[in-house]
């Protein structure tokens, strides 16, 4: 009986490795090369619920996204009318339906694999279909819109679609390979070898599935596997700088040439390229080598994220260990807004001091990085003046919104809350402050006493009364009837624990407060380019042109705005409160966002 139990469970865990062995030899990823720069996938299917989740937030950005594929199509339309008819007719594809029901009529599989990779810079979108005949018939709509058909080429017995993009030496290629659909941006007249590649008619000789190397990551990082993203700045800067890569050659050359037209400076010269770019280029991403992101929750209820960005070694054990002594940096805020930024200027001096002396060191000689030279070289003399106190004592910055609103007036916002200056020396900041304006020096204070209130010509400026008061290391100013109660709490709030660099709540109802202010704001200088527009249109008693902005341009400006602000408001709606933190640990900085829906 042991025996046969034995022989039963080994059958079955034969079984399971041979399951989890198998790997689809035409999933998305098996086309994407090991090496590629860049990519986004799904490494699992998503469930129902999950799926619901990511298609409800894509459905609310929708509206903004096509209001800025419009608006570039716009942009575009005097050098290309036929390219910014097409991006016409592709966003009006979108019109009136959501992202499921367009996946639908277009015959896309949303519930299957997709990624998006580069094959050296080139972007590629491989994404499984459910109907091919749906597929085609979404781009014979797409050419019926455009006003004519595409152009069809073919290479071996496969045929795509394809358009051109002159003035910026690319083109876009459109195919459907077995049951999938492939768009790729790519350059003009681009090697066969790269369409091969692009279209999977030659895999690469190792591929991201084959070497697991996204697997890895959501494993290391605590991603899920609905959706991981990675971007390798050790292979994608060296390419874009050294202008080595297929594709960003071919857009630096067809920049060349329209320069070229314009002040007859020789193509050639202007694609000189120097033999030191690749390797500065190099020696700069290894100081960031790799930004990855991913979702660590996601359902309807929750949506929170993960981005990690690696750092050199030197970096991450310049502030992994650092402990700032900012209160509130180390306890998650209550208040509508409340944010903690770590500003440790000694530390951040040292830090930036050794960075401006490597450069002066070993300056840059590649063309197109020798400005940064002149960057640093003004960095030193900047932390100098930095470590001139309050400002080379200062460890952050605090601060709390309770209420806020728009003025009557329409001027300055109406806000009650408070303002936390971390330093190190509070009775210095007081002191300096104090010979400067000389209301305060009637003020009398001393750490963790009383907070005493600010003089009346002071509060009298920001229309309410406030009060200050000191706390080990900090000053705290209280703004608004009833905040001087909370300035004590507010000094005694945790201070930052290890590699802690910053903290963030928001509610959604202060985030809808911050958006109907920014879109008021947003209108009210629309009105006014418009108001100018207007009057400059009118002709001038010389009779000159009075050089002014394009109505009409203006307008749709004003629409596209309008349709950003409402996609966020409607996203604001559905918002209960937003938490984010920064940290940087042994390997690098990690940046966390939480938000709970309503």
């Amino acid at each position: 009986m042991r025996s046969t139990t034995r022989f039963i469970a080994l059958s079955l865990a034969g079984f399971a490795l041979a399951a989890c062995g198998h790997k689809d030899k035409d999933a998305p990823l098996a086309f994407a090369p090991a090496d590629t720069p860049y990519v986004v996938a799904n490494l699992d299917v998503l469930d129902d619920d999950t799926r619901k989740a990511l298609l409800t937030q894509a459905d609310m950005q929708l509206p903004s996204q096509l209001a800025q594929l419009n608006a570039a199509a716009d942009q575009m339309a005097k050098k290309d009318p036929d390219g910014a008819r097409l991006m016409h007719a592709l966003a009006a594809e979108f019109n009136g339906k959501t992202i499921e029901t367009f996946a639908q009529n277009a015959g896309l599989d949303l519930k299957g694999y997709s990624a998006l990779y580069g094959i050296g810079l080139s972007p590629v979108l491989r994404i499984g279909l459910s109907d091919p005949k749906a597929f085609d018939g979404f781009v014979g709509r797409l050419e019926t819109a455009y006003g004519k058909k595409l152009d069809v080429v073919s290479i071996g017995t496969q045929s795509y679609r394809k358009y051109t993009f002159a003035a910026s030496g690319t083109e876009a290629i459109l195919a459907m390979v077995g049951k999938q659909a492939v768009l790729a941006l790519l350059p003009a007249d681009a090697a066969p070898a790269l369409l091969r590649q692009t279209l999977g008619l030659d895999r690469p000789e190792k591929s991201l599935q084959d070497d697991g190397r996204l697997v890895t990551l959501a494993k290391a990082k605590g991603y899920q596997n609905w959706v991981v993203g990675d971007l390798d700045l050790t292979r994608a800067l060296p390419l874009a700088i050294s202008g080595s890569d297929p594709l960003f050659a071919s857009i630096i050359k067809a920049h060349a040439a329209a320069e070229s037209a314009k002040t007859g400076e020789p193509v050639a010269n202007q694609l000189q390229t120097s033999p030191s770019c690749a390797p500065e280029a190099t020696r700069i991403a290894a100081r960031v080598p790799t930004i990855s992101f991913g979702y660590t929750q996601l359902d309807t209820g929750h949506q929170s994220v993960r981005f990690d960005i690696a750092l050199a070694d030197d970096i991450s054990k310049a502030f992994s260990d650092l402990k700032v002594d900012l209160p509130g940096l180390g306890s998650a805020g209550t208040a509508p807004f409340d944010v903690s930024i770590a500003l440790p200027v000694a530390q951040l001096r040292t830090f930036w001091s050794a960075q401006a002396d490597a450069v002066a060191a070993k300056p840059f000689t590649c063309p197109a990085l020798t400005d940064l030279n002149d960057g640093f070289a003004k960095i030193g003399p900047a932390m100098q003046k930095a470590a001139i106190p309050p400002f080379g004592d200062m460890l952050g910055l605090r601060i709390v919104l309770d209420t806020l609103a728009p003025a009557k007036d329409g001027g300055m916002p109406v806000f009650t809350g408070r303002i936390v200056l971390g330093t190190n020396n509070p009775t210095g900041l007081l002191a300096m402050s104090q010979m400067m304006v000389p209301a305060l020096a009637q003020l009398k204070l001393t750490p963790n006493g009383p907070p005493a209130a600010l003089p009346k010509d002071m509060a009298g400026m920001l229309g309410q009364p406030a009060w200050i008061a000191l706390g080990d290391k900090a000053v705290a100013i209280g703004i608004g009837a009833g905040e001087d109660a909370q300035l004590a709490d507010t000094l005694k709030a945790p201070t930052g624990d290890a590699g802690r660099t910053g903290r963030m709540h928001l509610t959604g109802a202060m985030y809808m407060t911050w958006l109907q202010l920014m879109e008021a704001k947003a209108d009210s200088l629309s009105a006014t380019a418009a108001a100018l527009a207007k009057n400059n249109d009118e002709p001038s008693l010389d009779g000159a042109d009075n050089g002014s902005d394009d109505p009409a341009q203006i307008a749709a400006d004003a629409a596209r705005s309008k349709a950003q602000f409402a996609a966020m408001k409607a996203q604001a709606a559905r918002v209960d409160n937003i938490d984010a933190q920064t940290h940087v640990e042994a390997d690098g900085m990690v940046i966390t966002s939480q938000t709970t829906l309503k």
